[in-house]
């Protein structure tokens, strides 16, 4: 199960992150004790176990010590059990845990037992609100601490151009991962693929690199 991501905890944000894995193409494990979350994204996911996350012998059946990534995604009410869920994650020796806080002193015990990442998500959405409007070519971005994950649209001076040629690399320092074209996304894009107008790069960088890729549209 190298590689695929455990998502813990299905409520409406729970949900929308499995769904959003999902269709870029993730492996998605996803995990709750109420069978009406397990039906709402079993279709959608590659496996939904129905299970009790703070059961110890339950969590370590799932074998996510094999996992990449898990996501404690359980929402205000359930603070206790992302607490436990957390610790016995890290017990497992998951890789990389990331869970939502509901707020500051949440995310205070999370990280003391084990998340690596703590995530509040209207405090992001926030943040992500600002950032569109100050920069409405970014259409979405991830804060990945000294480096930072965005969707930026092609600006006019990148079209009818290769990546080759325009060797964002060395004159923008970003990696370009990925190209969105309609519903059409393309990872690993070639060196010779040419952009076209409405193109939606995903790129890598610090975020001053990628704000001067944002400023050019």
């Amino acid at each position: 199960m190298s590689g695929e991501t455990a998502v813990i905890g299905l409520g409406q944000f729970g949900q929308a992150v499995a769904r959003s894995l999902a269709s870029q193409g993730q492996a998605v494990l996803a995990v709750d004790n109420d069978m009406d979350h397990i039906e709402a994204v079993q279709d959608v996911v590659d496996v939904a176990v129905q299970a009790d996350a703070t059961d110890e012998d339950a969590l370590y059946g799932l074998r996510l010590e094999q996992m990449s990534v898990a996501i404690v995604a359980m929402g205000a009410h359930s603070v206790e059990a992302s607490i436990l869920t957390t610790a016995l994650l890290k017990e497992m020796g998951v890789p990389r845990i990331i869970a939502r806080a509901s707020n500051e002193l949440h995310a205070r015990i999370l990280r003391s037992v084990g998340a690596n990442e703590v995530i509040d998500p209207e405090q992001e959405m926030g943040r992500r609100l600002a950032r569109r409007l100050s920069q409405p070519s970014i259409v979405d971005q991830i804060d990945l601490g000294n480096a930072e994950l965005a969707e930026v649209e092609a600006p006019e001076a990148f079209v009818g151009k290769t990546l080759a040629e325009l060797d964002l690399r060395n004159e923008y320092h970003v990696s370009v991962l990925a190209i969105r074209r309609g519903d059409t996304v393309e990872p690993n894009p070639r060196a010779e693929v040419q952009l076209v107008s409405g193109d939606i790069m995903v790129v890598i960088g610090r975020p001053e690199a990628v704000n001067r890729i944002a400023a050019l549209a």
